[in-house]
């Protein structure tokens, strides 16, 4: 029987009626099995799914260390301890990214061998598998040694999940060249270079996100959440700047009714709602984690890489290929 997953009902800026509708339509529409994990009074109606009740909410600006101490009896520690007990094959939350991270790794705990866990989000790649971007925003300051361990799991991930056999890995900078970029950046090009096992490429820039010419490109949390954010941003102004155009009079009008067919599917290839959300890679379980602004359609596609993440038996990969001196 396969075991549900749980999903942080009280997590995100429109929760809890589009985290249970995104709940609802998993269920209908891709067959999963979904948990709810929330403070009844709040829910409102669950639609007919399962709730495991909670008493306490996480809020986003809460500190993120300190409330996964105190609300011990919160939806996000719950959706956690299910996974821990075997109840829950994944959990999924929209809400505090920082205490989402916490709860699932004081709970969870980390495999064996990681330093930290990161956050891997996947980079549409038309054409292709995404590409695996690490660390997406789990760890804003980063040894050179962290960055050689996020480059090996994601490297693993893309193996197990994508069947990648050999995956290419880029290192973030500001130049190709191996001496462009911080002491961090520099120090983790040798690191990288020196990695047996490892496809380590060379540097990669901001430019090469998308389309990326490697599987995996590694970074420091703090870059690499700006980065990713930046990207977010530019797609989407560059999907309404078109849709706009055609728009604008019965010419383009006309235009548009032709080219739609057209350029639909590739926007919904690059929207980030349909992405589902980003993994916590390093624990002893599967965390997915959904963007704030997660409308239904989100948080129904991050169940559905949740479910897809525990099939593919990605913590299985990760914990057979990394250990503590490949750092």
């Amino acid at each position: 029987m396969t075991l549900p997953i749980a999903l942080d009902a009280m997590g995100g800026d429109f929760a809890p009626s589009a985290i249970i509708a995104g709940a609802r339509r998993a269920v209908d529409e891709l067959g999963l099995a979904v948990i709810l994990v929330g403070v009844p009074d709040l829910l409102g109606d669950p639609l007919g799914l399962e709730v495991v009740a909670c008493t306490e909410v996480i809020a986003m600006d809460d500190d993120p260390a300190s409330s996964v101490r105190k609300k011990k009896d919160s939806s996000l520690v719950r959706c956690a301890e299910l996974v821990r007990d075997h109840r829950a094959s994944a959990m999924v939350s929209a809400g505090n990214t920082g205490a989402t991270m916490a709860s699932a790794l004081l709970r969870m705990g980390r495999l064996p061998g990681v330093v930290r866990p990161c956050i891997a989000t996947l980079i549409p790649n038309p054409g292709t598998h995404p590409t695996i971007f690490v660390d997406a925003g789990a760890n804003a300051e980063c040894t050179p040694e962290m960055l050689l361990q996020f480059a090996l799991m994601a490297s693993s991930f893309a193996h197990v999940h994508y069947g990648v056999a050999n995956p290419s890995v880029g290192l973030l900078s500001i130049g190709e060249e191996s001496t462009k970029g911080t002491p961090l950046v520099k120090e983790a090009h040798q690191l990288l270079a020196g990695s047996a096992g490892l496809n380590f490429v060379g540097n990669v820039e901001g430019r090469d996100l998308i389309p990326s010419p490697v599987d995996v490109v590694v970074t420091d949390g703090f870059t690499g959440n700006v980065a990713l954010k930046t990207l977010e941003g530019a797609l989407k102004f560059v999907v309404a700047t078109v849709l706009g155009v055609l728009d604008t009079n019965d010419a383009t009008r006309a235009a548009r009714d032709v080219l739609l067919e057209y350029l639909l599917p590739a926007a919904a290839e690059l929207t980030p709602e349909n992405q589902g959300g980003a993994l916590l890679l390093g624990l002893e379980g599967i965390c997915v984690i959904s963007h704030g602004s997660s409308n239904a359609t989100a948080i129904m596609n991050a169940l559905r890489v949740a479910a897809e993440m525990h099939e593919g038996g990605v913590v299985e990969g990760l914990r057979s290929t990394i250990r503590p001196d490949q750092t």
